[in-house]
């Protein structure tokens, strides 16, 4: 069959999914698939940049948007709406294949519909682990998907370990990799720009909640950034995403002086990208800390048990948001330091490997009904 006579859905929630999810749907949409999102989540929400504009730019795909939440609505009642919407979609729409990525409820939401209606469902980034409820969600994503894009080895052996065949795994890095490998198109003078940033040397800051540390998360965001504004270095914060305990993230951030910091709701991924190539350093608890800086060859601090055994290159420094003393060392010795690029999580060919996959007759002749694959038998 030829690509145009396949529909590909890629669900996306948040800034960060989407920087994920990207560099696929343009390699799908060029390669003459059928080519939408779903756009949901954060995306929705004025507060943190109603980032569903940065998904309309996209030329060539169809955007569908859904409204799944209120501000402060709990995690269950987000999953329940989501699938609600989800549901009614799909059976309007009737792709071929809906693409989710990681560990978020609006991926587990629409990996349950995709599963309940016997529909193929592709998870983007499974098999990787963090030590919080979300990797719960991602294994969950795992066991109901179809297929699963992962980013390095010890992903797929993890994917392989819930019972997943090797035939329905494909390594290809991280995606996000790809945009950072190439010139990001725009110039750091643009982005100062165009985001008011005025510092002459800068780290970038981003510290999310940890949805089961909710209780705690305000001392340990006054802790950590107690430590930044003691070192006297400037920082480009951007603001956590929505889950409990964001609210108490955001009342110390608000606190933070201006002739210091610079806080930015959400920026647009070419920004971002030119942003940290030109970073004197990476901290808080995102993934870009330790995944997008070791691959740019920028040190990073990373806080807490967010990404708890993601990865632990050279170039990371890991503490608790309470030691001030690793802190204050960290940004004293590895601020504006060059390290060795990183390609633990893939060389920046995600997108054409995960097309591939798609042009391959054996991706789609697959039986939908899955069977645990028992590694572990004789």
């Amino acid at each position: 069959m030829t690509p145009t006579q396949r529909s590909i859905l890629f669900v996306t929630g948040t800034r960060a999914d989407f920087g994920k999810l990207e560099p696929l749907a343009v390699a799908a949409r060029d390669a003459e698939f059928a080519v939408s999102f779903f756009v949901t989540g954060m995306h929705m929400m004025p507060e943190y940049g109603l980032t569903k504009l940065e998904v309309a730019r996209v030329d060539g795909v169809d955007v569908h948007e859904y409204v799944n939440q209120d501000a402060g609505d709990p995690q269950d009642a987000i999953l329940a709406q989501t699938i609600l919407g989800f549901s009614a979609f799909v059976k309007d729409q009737n792709p071929d294949l809906v693409v989710v990525h990681g560990d978020r409820v609006e991926a587990l939401a629409c990996a349950l519909v995709c599963a309940t209606n016997y529909i193929r469902c592709a998870h983007v980034e499974g098999g990787e682990v963090s030590g919080t409820i979300d990797e719960m969600f991602r294994h969950c994503n795992t066991k109901l998907a179809y297929c699963h894009f992962v980013s390095a080895q010890s992903a797929a052996r993890r994917v392989r370990a819930l019972g997943e065949p090797d035939a329905a795994i494909y390594t290809i890095g991280s995606p996000e990799l790809d945009f950072h490998a190439r010139p990001s198109g725009i110039s750091l003078e643009d982005v100062r720009a165009r985001y008011d940033i005025t510092f002459p040397e800068f780290g970038v800051c981003t510290f999310h909640p940890v949805t089961s540390e909710a209780a705690t998360m305000g001392a340990q965001a006054a802790a950590f950034f107690g430590a930044l504004q003691s070192s006297g270095r400037a920082f480009v914060v951007i603001l956590p995403n929505n889950d409990p305990g964001a609210g108490d993230i955001l009342a110390v951030i608000n606190t933070l002086p201006a002739t210091q910091f610079r806080l930015i709701p959400s920026m647009r991924f070419a920004h971002f990208s030119q942003l940290m190539k030109n970073a004197a350093c990476i901290v808080g608890n995102s993934s870009a800390g330790v995944r997008e800086a070791p691959f740019l060859g920028v040190p990073s601090l990373d806080i807490g048990t967010r990404q708890n055994e993601r990865a632990d290159g050279p170039s990371i420094t890991i503490c608790a948001a309470t030691d001030t003393g690793t802190i204050a060392q960290f940004l004293q010795s590895q601020w504006g330091q060059s390290c060795p690029r990183d390609p633990a999580f893939g060389v920046g060919r995600a997108a054409e490997l995960f097309v591939d996959a798609l042009r391959q007759d054996a991706f789609w002749s697959r039986g939908l009904q899955k069977n645990f694959q028992d590694y572990g038998r004789s």
